[in-house]
């Protein structure tokens, strides 16, 4: 694989530095196990683990979720390598029967993206500015991928979405889907709607009881996304990080840690705080509750201070 220096610096900006445990090169002996928890009539969830991708959690942090249909069970997010894919797509033949015969990838990060390798190409859809996305950043993805998790990416070759979707309605093996094409967490986020169950699969443009990640976000789009959302009828929602919403909170809570993280960070370059200063401001005491809230603060300093700095400092002239 040649790797250039822009895919390289793209993979490290949006992924954790590399782990104490991959960087020893302990005895591997991780295995993959996904469990499913039933949401709604042939609607399953698969949970991530609320933390950064690291060796010790194999990289599987985001939510997945298996919709059952008469053609085969309809996968959305196959995670992190070729091992977390062919793990999601043997629990989906033991949940229905039938082996995956779609899969959706929500947006280009590495959790979400990387396991379609464990599928036939033909069945991986996402949208045109998720393949564009890919095309772009996927190589400096899979190297950080290797270089933090190891032994649990072994097999794991680049893979590109080869369906393009777009924004509406399609049913597929008798199940009717409403697929939603927005952005804000990424250039494009696919989100997924089962409308016999009011099921919204709304992958990373909405984290709940966890912190946003934020390392190709458009803080002025994403809450257009989140009220398009939010006037989606919907029962249950899954969001890309966190538990499942069952009670209407995740979408406000996303929207609200959003609000503050850009009035914060803006008032922190105007007070000519420096970028280790910025990441230790305090955290309001409502978001005390969401898992790495620090993390993602300090993340978030690291994607968007640079830019909020030139706005505000004055260039110097020589003299």
């Amino acid at each position: 694989m040649t790797l250039s220096r822009r895919t390289l610096i793209a993979g490290s900006l949006a992924l954790p530095a590399l782990g104490p445990l991959a960087a020893r090169g302990e005895t591997f002996a991780g295995t993959y196990q996904p469990k499913a928890q039933a949401i709604a009539p042939g609607v399953w969830m698969v949970r991530g683990v609320d933390a950064p991708i690291a060796f010790a959690n194999g990289g599987a942090i985001a939510n997945r979720a298996i919709i059952a249909t008469d053609a085969g069970p309809v996968l959305f997010d196959p995670g992190v390598s070729l091992a977390d894919g062919e793990a999601m797509a043997a629990l989906a033949l033991r949940l229905t029967g039938k082996p995956v015969a779609r899969v959706y990838v929500s947006h280009l990060h590495p959790d979400h993206a990387l396991g379609a390798v464990a599928f036939a190409p033909q069945i991986v859809h996402a949208l045109p500015g998720t393949r564009e996305d890919l095309l772009r950043d996927v190589e400096g993805f899979s190297d950080a991928m290797y270089r933090i998790l190891a032994d649990w990416m072994k097999g794991t070759q680049i893979a590109i979405p080869q369906g393009d979707v777009r924004a509406g309605e399609v049913t597929f093996g008798g199940r009717a889907l409403r697929l939603l094409a927005l952005c804000g967490h990424s250039h494009a986020d696919l989100a997924l709607l089962d409308t016999s169950t009011a099921t919204l699969l709304a992958g990373d443009l909405v984290f709940h009881d966890r912190a946003p990640s934020t390392p190709h976000a458009n803080l002025a789009a994403w809450p257009r996304a989140l009220d398009t959302l939010a006037a989606t009828p919907h029962r249950v929602l899954l969001p890309g990080h966190g538990p499942l919403d069952d009670k209407g909170r995740a979408i406000a809570q996303t929207r609200d840690w959003l609000r503050w993280l850009e009035s914060a960070l803006n008032q922190a370059a105007d007070s000519g705080l420096t970028m280790s200063e910025a990441g230790m401001i305090a955290i309001p005491e409502r978001f005390a509750s969401l898992a790495c809230a620090r993390y993602e603060l300090q993340r978030s300093v690291s994607h968007f201070y640079p830019a909020l700095e030139m706005n505000v400092l004055p260039a110097l002239k020589p003299e």
